[in-house]
């Protein structure tokens, strides 16, 4: 009866309820299982909750709800304890030991307090007394969602750490860029692999994170190097592991895939992993599903996979150090990274956005670069990429100046072996310097000329001249 009276005030009661920390997008992203064998209970219930996430699911026993767990990820399972077959508690301890990773609530007509410790043994986040009001579920529900939220965004800022001065976003208006920006756009919405390459300190994983937050997916963005992780760790570290799974393995414990669930995965140095583990990866990836070190039983996950190389992968599979079946897998859409000495116009912005970025950050006054440094810092290799020019930044900003031996190195740079000879005519210089900027534009014109402050035609009137003394 008290649950029929609570169904007919429903839509009432819903309403005045408050939504809870978690955002609409993130609470919409998540899912729960309803298990009780009493048919009003689970509709109730699953009318409910279905105003506020994504995927309610019920079930009447526990093998039931078994079978719907094996084909689906839950976040949270709400059960009876008294069930027909295994009890609710049986069965969620048997979960639990299978490496089940859902928050549960369990319900009970019967306050017994033996039930509420065995309960509590299963894993139990919350313990309710039937009947109950709505209200009281819709609570006892948002509070393990925003636990759960907080501990997986508790795992991934302590991943983050490292990049506490990291940009927020991409950084450049060169047309490399800007059509890196146009792929971003493109292929953000799908759920396909994407594979990032270009050399170390490019900003693969900025351009990893850009593709998370254009994507319609309401999960953290989870990233992991794969060659800073012992080769007997990773599967561990991936993939998680059950207790006593291994020696040192003293608890239960959830992997990479578990935390990025619902979200992105980003595998740095993806051709660092050991020939093995890359069998397992292409695995996960093929199947959705993961197996626990220790476990005897798939897991599916809903992970987009981005993965990032600063290693030629085809090189790779030709001297047989990467797997040629994941390397297709992975080989969906490729995005390459140029070195910062093929997007020369962008040292300007990337120095202003880092100069005022950590100037915040250490509490120093930014430092004015002029147009002769800017002009010098331009003519300088940068072999450090990215990195290398904001490590420059914070050493700027520390010292109060822009270190002489910084344009020591950018002036040898830019003229020493390849400097020009002092008997050289001005003509000639003008050549020699037009054709380097065009070489480390990678040959395009509209970018050389921008860098060289004039116009293309100016530029394309120049080559024909050259080209054709050449030909006479």
């Amino acid at each position: 009866m008290a649950v029929m009276q609570e169904a007919a005030s429903l839509e009432r009661t819903s309403q005045v309820v408050p939504s809870g920390a978690l955002s609409t997008k993130a609470r919409q992203a998540l899912s729960v299982l309803v298990v009780d064998d009493e048919p009003g209970i689970r509709d109730f219930l699953q009318r409910a909750l279905s105003k506020e996430y994504g995927l309610v699911e019920t079930a009447s026993s526990a093998e039931e709800a078994e079978n719907l767990r094996s084909r689906c990820h839950f976040d949270l399972i709400i059960s009876d304890i008294c069930l027909p077959g295994d009890s609710g508690v049986e069965w969620l301890a048997r979960v639990a030991d299978q490496g089940g990773r859902a928050d549960v609530i369990f319900m009970t007509a019967f306050a017994d307090l033996d039930k509420a410790i065995d309960a509590l043994r299963a894993g139990a986040s919350d313990f309710i007394l039937k009947p109950f009001r709505l209200e009281q579920m819709l609570t006892a529900v948002r509070r393990c969602m925003e636990r759960r939220q907080l501990a997986r965004e508790n795992f991934v800022l302590r991943r983050q750490v490292d990049a506490l001065y990291s940009m927020q976003g991409m950084v450049g208006n060169s047309p490399v860029m800007q059509e890196i920006g146009d792929l971003i756009a493109r292929v953000a919405p799908t759920p396909s692999v994407v594979l990032i390459e270009g050399e170390s300190g490019t900003g693969k994983e900025l351009v990893a994170n850009a593709i998370h937050r254009s994507s319609r997916r309401g999960g953290p963005f989870v990233p992991v190097n794969c060659g800073a992780i012992a080769p007997d760790l990773i599967e561990s570290e991936l993939f998680g592991h059950l207790k006593g799974s291994f020696t040192g393995a003293q608890q239960s414990r959830d992997g990479l895939f578990s935390y990025a669930d619902g979200g992105t995965l980003f595998l740095d140095e993806i051709g660092e992993m050991p020939l093995l583990m890359q069998a397992k990866l292409l695995r996960a990836l093929e199947e959705r599903q993961i197996r626990p070190v220790g476990g005897d039983r798939e897991i599916p996950v809903n992970v987009r996979v981005v993965a990032a190389t600063n290693r030629n992968l085809e090189q790779e599979v030709a001297k047989g150090c990467f797997r040629e079946d994941l390397f297709y897998r992975l080989n969906v859409l490729r995005i390459q990274v140029p070195p910062l000495r093929q997007r020369r116009q962008d040292i300007p912005l990337l120095l202003h956005h880092f100069s005022s970025q950590m100037a915040q950050s250490l509490g120093l006054p930014e430092i004015p670069f002029t147009h002769d440094d800017i002009q010098s810092l331009a003519g300088y290799d940068w072999p450090g990429n990215v990195r290398e020019l904001k490590n420059m930044v914070e050493r700027c900003l520390l010292l109060g100046r822009l270190p002489v031996d910084m344009l020591c190195d950018a002036d040898s740079d830019a003229g020493g072996d390849s400097g020009y000879p002092a008997d050289w005519p001005l003509e000639a210089v003008e050549k020699e310097h037009i054709l380097k900027v065009l070489d480390a534009a990678g040959g395009n014109k509209t970018q050389a000329a921008r860098q060289l402050g004039v116009a293309r035609k100016t530029l394309d009137r120049k080559l024909q001249a050259w080209a054709a003394a050449a030909d006479g």
